[in-house]
């Protein structure tokens, strides 16, 4: 398939966005059973929400540049009983609305307690605001990844590693940008951001790494001889059938070498998991926030590389026909 790198930056942006309220969150809910220092509303949770709808912001213009009728956008969430995609459209801006409300809620300090127990600080309506914009955001893990997904002729696509997939690297990214989050703004949880983006790190290497080895060993289910309708044994292309390219030369082929596709392999393997692995190790160790920064800033670069061969490995049956020279 030929990468759209508006819908790269789109699915990179909203992860990481999604990662840092997933983070922002978690820490309150262990503030409120005082397994972690209670953090400064303004300066932590607003700023942190802040930051996270930076990202979901960026990600959703990103997306309008994929659109050949931008003004036409809103007709997308039409089919949400049958789209995955228009599922995405309804559970992003929803996500970003519910990240809204809850930074305000931390910055004017309007945060009502709802319920208290014995064991526990009294709970407020944060937490009841947090939980919601979780389920959202976890709804939208799903949707986005569920868009490929679901599309059973792309074999390398339809499998659950894709869903998954999505959600660690969207969380581990964002559990590294609220680890640099932390060390900038001084707050006292960026050991244990760092350490939660270690682990996230380390199990989407896991599934990724699974992917990978899956892919590798697909068992195509259509043939040269499928795609033209011709049952013979040996079969060999002379031509396209074009003088020059077309849509479906340039659409669903990403035109480069298959040495361009393999290094693009290896480059997003460093930069997303051992390289901000070790940054995190050393900057957590040594306490250097730019480490902590660095970290971050190339798993992201990372990430477009790794969304850019997520779209280049899968083969579109019709590559079959229209082959390249």
């Amino acid at each position: 398939m030929h990468p759209a790198f508006s819908v790269i930056f789109l699915t990179t942006l909203i992860g990481a966005g999604q990662g840092l309220f997933l983070a922002l969150y978690t820490a309150e809910i262990y503030s409120v059973l005082e397994l972690l220092p209670a953090q400064d509303s303004r300066s932590f949770y607003a700023m942190g929400s802040a930051l996270a709808l930076l990202f979901l912001i960026g990600g959703l213009v990103a997306s309008f540049f994929h659109l050949g009728r931008p003004e036409r956008a809103w007709r997308s969430a039409a089919r949400w009983r049958t789209s995955w995609l228009s599922r995405e459209v309804i559970a992003l801006p929803a996500c970003m609305g519910l990240i809204f409300i809850y930074g305000v809620m931390h910055y004017v300090g309007w945060n009502p307690v709802v319920f208290a127990t014995d064991s526990i600080q009294p709970g407020q309506l944060s937490l009841v605001v947090g939980a919601i914009a979780t389920a959202a955001c976890f709804t939208l893990f799903l949707c986005t990844g569920m868009i490929y997904a679901s599309i059973r002729f792309l074999q390398e696509w339809a499998t659950p590693l894709t869903v998954l997939n999505y959600t660690l690297l969207g969380a581990a990214s964002g559990f590294t940008l609220a680890t640099a989050f932390s060390a900038v703004t001084g707050a006292g949880v960026t050991t244990f951001f760092g350490a939660w983006a270690l682990i996230l790190t380390a199990a989407a290497f896991l599934t990724r790494g699974a992917s990978l080895i899956r892919n590798a060993r697909i068992k195509r289910k259509s043939s040269l001889q499928s795609a033209i309708g011709v049952r013979h044994n040996r079969i060999e292309q002379k031509a396209q059938g074009f003088m020059g390219g077309s849509f479906n030369t340039r659409e669903f082929f990403h035109g480069k070498s298959q040495g361009f596709v393999n290094a693009v392999q290896w480059t997003f393997l460093l930069l997303v998991f051992p390289v901000p692995s070790i940054l995190l190790g050393a900057g957590l160790g040594e306490g250097l926030s730019t480490m902590l920064v660095a970290a971050f800033a190339l798993q992201y670069l990372g990430l477009v590389a790794e969304r850019w061969f997520f779209f280049a490995q899968a083969t579109h049956p019709q590559n079959l026909y229209y082959q390249t020279p």
